[in-house]
């Protein structure tokens, strides 16, 4: 049994070694101009490809939801295929299909196996889904229908009223002001032109970053990237976003029937590149970012029962995404929560963490780091944010060393000068 164990520490240790050292990275340009991003991963006979667009719904202008409604359209119905064809074509070959949207991105995915027959099927599906949706009105009709569900639901959740008016305060009339989901007017409005002339604008190559990870060599990656963009029009890249507003603090109360308050606390963050990323990140799980243990989990909810849940973040993105706090409480003890949240993040700010808290959220962090990469699938969504986010090739080589590298001075700088408890924006949604 002993020699079993050991054998077991040996296989993980080798594991944790080699996803330290990170997967080698290979980058090229498609001759339509899009950014190929290549992990050859051979151990099993199946290949995993996500396109990226900078279509997300920042790029909606003033029709909230249109980068949504319009990557939604995609798969149902591409060149010659209306959507059951295409699903029924995907399916009986063991192909997933995918697609979806953010406030930054949209994508289209598919894993497949590498057998010859399979791969083309997969690759020509992808190719016509992108450039060759037909934008049928009848599927127009069902997944607006879908999408005006979806809205509803989430206006009679308090936590979804409390995260669309957080962003709606924060970013003012920014473009990651609005819901990707958009609103009732907007889903209403927005025509099948509006969806084509979208499509034309942003699912082009320069504005494209494709992730390859499986089972092919550099040459059978150079053939997937040609294959799925060669259809697409060259294009332009989308213009840089515009920098996020000030906005000053404020409480926005919302009365909602509902034996619980949710409650949403914070302000602008920080961006991709941003310099204080890693003593910001790190910071945060020591103040609520960690699964277990927390300094907002000891003083909300340990301490005084305030909320079961708890819990803080930074989303970083194009430009300065959100840092949050958010809590779940009875509506009697809203106040209470809200203010104990409050000065936890100032007494946070002022002081950082202690040595030992902040050793164990790095341990924490570095070893749970493998496990992110632990699989194909893991691999090309980090490559494709990579790439969308224009990091280094070596960027997964670099992030444990980074995460060690944090200490306390530089949490209580980081936050001493960008987080303000005092200018926050909260929102609260109850009864």
């Amino acid at each position: 049994m002993a020699a079993k164990h050991i054998g077991i520490g040996l296989v993980l240790l080798a594991f944790v070694t080699f996803a330290q050292a990170g997967p080698k990275v290979q980058s090229w340009q498609t001759d339509t101009g899009a950014k190929v991003m290549f992990v050859a991963a051979p151990d099993l006979p199946m290949v995993d490809v996500r396109i990226v667009f900078n279509a997300g719904s920042a790029r909606d202008g003033d029709l909230p939801g249109l980068a949504k409604f319009t990557n939604a359209m995609l798969s149902e119905g591409a060149g010659d295929w209306d959507a059951d064809a295409l699903a029924l074509r995907v399916e009986e070959r063991g192909i997933q299909l995918g697609n979806g949207s953010l406030r930054d991105m949209a994508w289209v995915s598919v894993r497949s196996l590498v057998e010859p027959d399979v791969l083309e099927v997969a690759l020509e599906t992808v190719a016509a889904v992108m450039a060759e949706p037909t934008f049928d009105t009848e599927a127009i009709a069902r997944v607006r229908q879908q999408m005006q569900v979806a809205l509803r639901s989430s206006l009679q959740s308090p936590s979804g009223i409390a995260k669309r008016r957080f962003f709606q305060t924060l970013y003012a009339d920014h473009p990651y002001a609005h819901d990707p989901g958009g609103d009732q007017q907007s889903l209403t409005a927005i025509t099948r032109d509006d969806m084509v002339r979208f499509h034309r604008r942003y699912y082009v190559g320069e504005n494209a970053v494709i992730a390859i990870v499986g089972a092919v060599d550099r040459a059978g990656a150079e053939r997937i990237a040609h294959r799925v963009t060669a259809d697409l029009a060259r294009g332009d890249a989308a213009p840089r976003l515009p920098a996020v507003p000030t906005v000053s603090a404020g409480e926005l109360r919302e009365s909602f029937p509902s034996s619980q308050t949710h409650i949403y606390v914070g302000q602008g963050g920080m961006a991709r590149h941003d310099p204080d990323y890693f003593a910001l990140y790190v910071g945060n799980h020591v103040l609520g970012g960690g699964a277990l243990v927390s300094t907002l989990g000891e003083e909300v909810r340990n301490k005084r029962g305030l909320s079961y849940s708890v819990y803080s973040y930074f989303s970083p993105m194009q430009v300065d995404g959100p840092f949050l706090m958010v809590a779940q409480t009875k509506n009697e003890r809203a106040d209470e929560a809200l203010k104990v949240m409050r000065e936890t993040l100032a007494r946070f700010v002022e002081r950082g963490p202690s040595e030992q808290e902040l050793e164990d959220a790095k341990r924490n962090l570095i070893g749970g780091f493998p496990l992110r990469i632990a699989s194909n699938a893991k691999i090309v969504e980090y490559l494709a944010m990579m790439g969308f986010y224009d990091y280094p090739l070596n960027y997964l080589d670099t992030v444990t060393d980074k995460l060690a590298a944090v200490n306390v001075e530089q949490v209580r700088d980081a936050f001493s000068r960008r987080i303000n408890a005092l200018t926050g924006i909260a929102v609260i949604v109850g009864g």
